[in-house]
């Protein structure tokens, strides 16, 4: 994986979440210049800071060395929509487990479509998300 790959995952990850880089920076010992910088493409991190890292995000930690490259991470489009106001506010609504898994789902309903999907897409999948997370009166 290459550093802005790393970066733009790590970046995405924390904004699901609703975490700024100070807390993150908090819960895995590290600063948030070096965190800033690693979320813009830059640095050379140790596998000590990226543990530290997915720790911190409540992530777990995997390496593995393979032929293939058939996991590349979450979509360029959906890491753009994370960074939207409409995701932010919604976010906000759900449930931190809803939270925590909403980016990974999203991304695996990315692939199903067979297709790039575009920022329309994104909303329709979060409206999903969104409508099936509803509380709605006991009755």
């Amino acid at each position: 994986m290459e550093i802005g790959d790393l970066g733009a995952r790590l970046r995405a990850r924390r904004t699901a979440a609703g975490r700024t880089i100070a807390s993150v920076a908090a819960d895995a010992g590290l600063s948030v210049p070096y965190i800033a910088n690693l979320e813009n493409g830059r640095g050379n991190p140790t596998l000590a800071a990226i543990a530290a890292l997915a720790r911190a995000l409540g992530l777990t930690l995997r390496i593995e060395f393979a032929e293939d490259a058939a996991d590349a991470g979450p979509p360029d489009s959906l890491i753009e929509f994370t960074r939207g106001r409409r995701f932010h506010e919604e976010v906000r609504h759900l449930p931190p487990e809803a939270r925590e898994r909403l980016l990974t789902a999203m991304a695996a309903l990315g692939e199903v479509a067979g297709r790039p999907l575009t920022e329309l897409d994104w909303h329709r999948v979060l409206d999903t998300v969104v409508l099936l997370n509803r509380r709605t009166p006991a009755g």
